[in-house]
């Protein structure tokens, strides 16, 4: 009979049709594709040098840096942290650390800040926020941690003493398990019970990673390992992090450093447990674009500091695959994830021209922004991502990051 359609034939044409929009949707808001943009050491190097330029610039006279500016209100808030002021200054150091001392100047005057902020005892010293009588972990860390790339760039060792002062300042917030308090009391002039930290843990732990490999006699490696070990076997646990493993950049510098110890397997399988949490983020952010389709799908393209502590954790992963054949399977992909981080960073970076557009050009140039906001972290880990993707395209394998 025309036009008689069975039901049987009917249901197929239903079944097939409700396969292929749910494809057609799948391909869109769940399979889009990655899309890593091609970049070359040029590329990666001037986005370095327009970072480096963007943190001399926000410079102040007292030797601070410009915090935050919110470029669609054309405003600066009054707000300040003295944990991020240490790590743009420790990006600097750690350029001079690879033999590039054109900003040596610049981290010196950041450097002066901190000097000047310094809290002393008896027999350490710590990085204090004048606005606060709580003093941070991770603000002395990465104060040690600068510092012990100055005196590898420069061979000055004017800062040693300061330098232990500062490690023995950190192990008073050190745990018998490894672990680390936040923050140190000035008024009750004893750490602030169980207040711990994500983010302190690790930088301590690179701190007295460093601290040892600049004083290998002097027993830094005791604490370093124990905090290593907590990293690796109880961290995530005992901070109730949801989706283990916390993608901590500052462990994988700190173990990056310690592969050439010899890392034990604990350290190992946390490594590329971590390796696959960076791995993760990183693809779900390269197939995010600047449109709204991909906002409503994808959410906003992340901050560039964020992409940069990617980046980071991603290279020093890399560089213990270079030397521990446990790692070796994850070289490449390791590579292939950081050089993807750097082109999203050369592509997002405000150029010199796109500067031009906005009513602080001297302070867009050069930045990352996230909802029209930048902040000094933001050039401080792109900065440091950088330099080390420039590093992973030239690296014989046989430095570590901070050489």
């Amino acid at each position: 009979m025309i036009g008689y359609r069975s039901p049987v034939f009917k249901g197929i044409g239903i079944t097939l049709g409700c396969w292929v929009i749910g494809a057609v949707v799948l391909r869109l808001a769940v399979l889009q594709p990655e899309q890593c943009t091609p970049v070359d050491r040029a590329a990666m190097e001037f986005a370095a040098v327009e970072a480096a330029n963007w943190i001399e610039r926000a410079l102040q006279p007292d030797g601070s840096y410009i915090y935050e500016w919110d470029a669609s209100e054309n405003h600066f808030p009054d707000d300040y942290n003295e944990v991020r002021h240490a790590g743009v200054t420790m990006s600097l150091y750690q350029w001079a650390a690879l033999g590039n001392h054109d900003y040596l100047d610049a981290a010196d005057q950041g450097l002066e800040w901190m000097l000047t902020n310094v809290e002393r005892d008896d027999d350490w010293a710590g990085l204090k926020n004048p606005r606060s009588p709580w003093m941070k972990l991770g603000a002395t860390s990465l104060m040690t941690v600068g510092l012990a790339m100055r005196r590898e760039a420069t061979g000055d060792t004017a800062y040693d003493e300061l330098l232990r002062e500062m490690g023995r300042f950190m192990l008073l917030l050190q745990r018998e398990d490894g672990s680390f308090l936040n923050f140190w009391d000035l008024n009750n002039d004893e750490p602030v019970p169980e207040i711990t930290s994500l983010f302190a843990t690790g930088e301590a732990f690179w701190a007295l990673v460093f601290l040892h490999e600049a004083f290998p006699d002097e027993g830094w490696d005791e604490p370093a390992e124990a905090v290593a070990w907590y990293l690796a076997t109880q961290r995530d646990d005992d901070e109730d992090f949801p989706f283990p493993p916390w993608p901590d950049q500052w462990a994988a510098y700190g173990l990056a450093e310690m592969a050439h110890w010899g890392l034990q397997e604990e350290h190992i399988d946390y490594a590329r447990s971590i390796a696959g949490r960076f791995g993760f983020v990183m693809r779900f952010e390269s197939q995010r674009r600047d449109s709204t389709f991909s906002f409503l799908t994808r959410g906003p393209q992340v901050r560039g500091g964020a992409v940069g502590v990617w980046m980071e954790g991603i290279a020093g992963l890399w560089r213990i695959a270079t030397v521990d054949d446990r790692m070796a399977d994850m070289r490449e992909p390791l590579r292939e994830r950081a050089l993807c981080g750097a082109g999203m960073l050369v592509e997002r970076q405000v150029s010199p021209e796109e500067a031009k557009d906005y009513a602080e050009p001297d302070v867009a140039r050069g930045a990352w922004f996230y909802d029209d906001i930048t902040r000094m972290d933001d050039q401080q880990h792109a900065l440091s991502a950088l330099i080390l993707a420039m590093e992973l395209l030239d690296d014989d394998g046989e430095r570590t990051w901070s050489r």
